[in-house]
């Protein structure tokens, strides 16, 4: 176990568990996750690895004897009726038989129909009117001499869910972490490692959380296949349903004139909408017109009565093309239904995730250490739905006045449903504040720069805040940064010469001078680039800065490990493809010696001297034993010095073993971590 497992169970004892267990006891039981972590929640809450042991035993017990499989569903309605009673795990819905006027459930694997329910446990229940719940029932068998009277008979239920919890408990037990603790505790809580992901990459990952805690949040996230975009609607929480195939009726969704029954809105915290992409995919229009006024009012109509709910929308999907020609020939709505590639239901999208900078999700970022048992964490975030922080930044930070209203009311919720999953009690640093603020104003930004290529009557919107001394900040997207060539591009081709004449342009992105691309001839300046950003190799950063000199000092204390000394390699192979074939250059590295593998870092520092040698390059190293080396930079006899926040430790993790993987074999392929680079002329001693 990790420290941080450690200190999890010190303060969450009980309301956690390790999160490999669930794979463990899965087995080919077809149940959702919070299902099965329930389970492992009553018998596996514990760092004692016998009593996990001996609580995993219990739960594949309970799950062999109690959950019913669909090819064995005969021999255990044989059993109720031989044995009169019998408990089972199976998904139950309930509907009203108005002839008979009585409630009879459904049992979804067991096969069994009209199973009569008392009036009690439907009021108890209400959500097993839509949809279903999984639930722990007991089924009882009295056969009738009537053959219109249901033998089935519902005894006791209880829903998989935790039946109460300690608020306050939670919020003392916050305190006790870190906001990077804690950061990593709600990772590992959604299943994944928290090592394998950067600080923007785990922020995005809990954007995913912001339905759960914010009411009538209206969030779109589409990127490529394999992301785990539905994962957390699907298996997180009970109070969140995931629509496959993004098809659905009114009656359904919202209400059915017919009976008067509530839709999915009135009974679900969250409605997400999976595999929501497809051009030709068929929707009613009436449909969309209902869901535009409700995302907008909260409100639907029921013929002249008018209705609220609560429920979040969550719209997910895959794109088919790349972030650079999407910029260049559509935009990032381009995949939606045609009736929702419609400006006015776009506009009420609060924030879109950018699913193109999540990972495909492989083996090993699946979490085994500790996370908060998911049926505990879905009624926390259940319960802070109830809070408003969207003013909290409000006595530091100004947002821009060129901001309306609709765009500061996504900014707004965004900003406080973030602040509800990271800071639960309301109180974080300016720096915190500022950094998750920056966060919900791009979440909306890339809605309202995309509605611009759509619908070109939209005006151009200043998407900046002001820190309390004055200080203007211009906020980017991402792909902003990355693609400037193409984020701003507009069809004109179809306008005569007035209409382009009188046409809004869209605004200048706000470059700082620090934020200045070099150019080809060496400068000197000063340059950031943000987390999760590609296009970014040694050949564009130090290629023109290396040209022409024969002695090249790297000061970097961390060129340890495999994949920092494979950067150093890739410096030195810039340098070769810099030079003439004729000259010769010396490469000194100061580092710092490996304490856990010093031989092998001695020996990869060999390997790299004898194969570089034949290319005219002499690479020496020496190690400060010190330790006391903490600047990171390059600095040629031609005078350059180039220092680096991060030294060459610049790219996020890939996979180095793949061959076939782009990121192995092309740097521009690779996310990079958030870093700075400054580039100065000076005088060059040996």
């Amino acid at each position: 176990m990790t420290a941080l497992d450690d200190k999890i169970n010190e303060h969450f004892a009980g309301l956690v568990v390790r999160k490999d267990l669930v794979k463990t006891v899965k087995g080919n039981a077809i149940v959702p996750s919070y299902v099965l972590e329930y389970l492992l929640g009553q018998y596996c809450a514990t760092n004692d690895e016998a009593s996990i042991q001996s609580g995993i035993e219990t739960v594949k017990e309970i799950l062999s004897k109690h959950y019913v499989h669909r090819n064995e569903a005969g021999l255990v309605r044989s059993n109720i009726r031989e044995k009169g009673r019998y408990k089972v795990i199976d998904k139950i819905s309930v509907a009203l038989n108005d002839k008979n006027d009585t409630y009879e459930a459904t049992y979804s694997n067991l096969g069994i129909k009209k199973v009569l329910v008392d009036t009690a446990t439907v009021k108890a229940h209400p959500k097993l009117l839509v949809s279903g719940v999984w639930c722990i029932s007991d089924v009882e068998y009295e056969p009738s001499e009537d053959k219109q009277v249901s033998p089935w008979i519902l005894g006791t239920l209880k829903p998989i869910q935790l039946s109460n919890f300690d608020y306050e408990s939670y919020i003392a037990s916050r305190r006790q972490f870190s906001t990077d603790e804690w950061i990593d505790l709600l990772i590992q809580s959604i299943g994944f490692n928290p090592d394998l992901f950067g600080k923007r990459s785990k922020l995005t990952q809990l954007m995913r959380l912001i339905p759960f805690v914010e009411r009538n949040y209206n969030l779109i996230e589409l990127g490529p296949k394999g992301t785990g975009k539905s994962h957390i609607y699907s298996e997180f929480s009970p109070h969140g349903i995931l629509i496959s195939g993004g098809e659905v009726t009114v009656p359904k969704l919202f209400v059915n004139n017919a009976s008067g029954k509530l839709g999915l809105v009135g009974y679900w915290d969250v409605v997400a909408f999976d595999e929501f992409a497809g051009r030709q995919k068929r929707v009613d229009k009436s449909l969309v017109d209902i869901m535009k006024n409700y995302m907008a009012n909260k409100t639907f109509s029921r013929g002249v009565e008018t209705l609220g709910a609560e429920a979040s929308m969550v719209f997910v999907g895959n794109t088919k093309h790349t972030v650079p020609y999407m910029l260049k020939h559509s935009d990032f709505f381009d995949e939606l239904p045609e009736k929702y590639y419609d400006s006015a239901f776009i506009d009420r999208l609060h924030a879109y995730i950018p699913g193109w900078e999540v990972d495909v999700i492989r083996g090993e970022m699946f979490s085994s250490g500790y996370g908060f048992v998911v049926d505990y964490i879905a009624e926390i975030l259940r319960h802070l739905r109830n809070q408003d922080y969207s003013s909290l930044y409000a006595d530091k930070f100004t947002l821009s006045s060129d901001i309306s209203t609709r765009d500061r009311d996504g900014i707004n919720k965004t900003f406080s449903g973030m602040m509800k999953i990271l800071f639960p009690e309301g109180v974080a640093t300016e720096a915190e504040i500022e950094e998750t603020l920056k966060l919900a104003i791009e979440g909306r930004k890339r809605v309202k720069d995309q509605l611009m290529r759509i619908d070109n009557t939209y005006p151009r919107v200043d998407f900046s805040y002001e820190r309390a001394d004055g200080t203007k900040v211009a906020v980017q997207t991402l792909e902003e940064t990355e693609f400037p060539k193409f984020y701003w591009r507009k069809d004109v081709a179809d306008l005569d010469e007035a209409e382009q004449a009188g046409r809004d342009q869209p605004p200048e992105p706000e470059i700082k001078p620090e934020q200045a691309a070099i150019s080809n001839k060496p400068e000197t300046g000063h340059r950031t680039f943000m987390e999760n950003q590609k296009g970014v190799t040694f050949k564009e950063l130090f290629g023109t800065y290396l040209a022409d000199a024969h002695t090249v000092d790297v000061t970097d204390p961390y060129i340890r490990l495999f994949h920092q000394q494979r950067n150093l390699m890739e410096l030195i192979e810039v340098i070769i493809n810099q030079k003439s074939v004729e000259d010769e250059v010396a490469v000194n590295l100061m580092t710092c010696r490996d304490e856990t593998y010093p031989d092998r870092q001695q020996e990869n520092f060999e390997k790299i001297r004898d194969n570089v040698s034949a290319s005219g390059i002499a690479f020496s190293w020496s190690y400060d034993d010190t330790n006391s080396i903490h600047a990171r930079h390059i600095v040629t006899d031609t005078g350059w010095k180039i220092s680096l926040d991060r030294g060459l430790d610049i790219f996020q993790r890939f996979e180095m073993g793949d061959a076939f993987n782009l990121a192995n074999r092309m740097q521009e392929y690779r996310q990079v971590k958030a870093f700075e680079i400054t580039y100065l002329r000076q005088e060059y001693h040996s």
